[in-house]
């Protein structure tokens, strides 16, 4: 037996929080009766759904794409350009990106229909390292390497303590490529803080998440998360950080 709010999560319609939210506004119906007690539990035999809507009890599968630059991080997109879904046309099941990354930006993301786990890898609490390579000119100083590790001053607010590693430099081109690695999810933040010190990326990508990261694979391609990753993940998303 789950708590109701659980099983709806897990089914990727909305996070634990909104589900609680969708179950005490009457929109939840157990075996055809409204439920708005939040304390109720569901076995694998009751009969789910969101106004009317029967809740799927599809099986967790779990996917690591590299997800080429041009390619929309999102399920559907209103211009009909292509989506990170397009990718997985042969998998049965409703999955969606765990996160988001740029338009122009390639590099490691998580494909789940596992929504509590998902919105627990994205809550900020749980800090999961985002490692990026970035390629950037004109080539950084010392001090503005340790601004980027130390934290800079966006327009919404200062960002976290960073890794940052010089990679390598053209003196001749005057580009350098840099590894940054943060644990937050700020829109398009990488690029808002190599651009804050004046430095533009030429070329972005993302080479791990976590501990997932992109080798044996090229952009398009993906594979499936092996079950000890997928146990880690877990692991990572259920860490109290109180």
């Amino acid at each position: 037996m789950e708590r109701l709010q659980k099983v709806i999560a897990q089914a990727g319609i909305a996070s634990r929080r909104k589900a609680e939210l969708l179950i005490t506004a009457g929109q939840v119906q157990v075996n055809g009766r409204t439920v708005t007690e939040l304390g109720t539990k569901v076995s694998e035999r009751d009969e789910i759904s969101v106004n009317g809507i029967p809740v799927g009890k599809e099986c967790p599968v779990y996917f690591l794409l590299y997800k080429p630059v041009g390619v929309i991080s999102s399920v559907i997109d209103d211009r009909s350009r292509t989506t990170v879904v397009d990718f997985f046309k042969q998998v049965p099941q409703r999955i969606f990106p765990v996160g988001r990354l740029d338009y122009d930006t390639s590099g490691a993301i998580l494909m789940t229909n596992d929504g509590e786990l998902a919105n627990r890898l994205m809550h900020p609490r749980f800090k999961i390292d985002k490692t990026y390579i970035a390629r950037v000119n004109p080539i950084p100083t010392s001090e503005q390497l340790r601004q980027l590790a130390s934290g800079i001053k966006l327009e919404d607010g200062m960002t976290a303590e960073a890794k940052v590693r010089l990679i390598s430099n053209d003196s001749g081109k005057g580009i350098a490529s840099v590894q940054l690695t943060i644990h937050e999810g700020r829109n398009r933040q990488v690029r808002r803080m190599f651009s804050a010190l004046h430095l533009h990326v030429r070329k972005l990508k993302r080479e791990r998440y976590g501990f997932l990261s992109l080798e044996g694979l090229h952009p398009g391609d993906s594979r499936v998360l092996k079950p000890h990753e997928v146990r880690t993940l877990y692991h990572l998303a259920n860490r109290d950080q109180s």
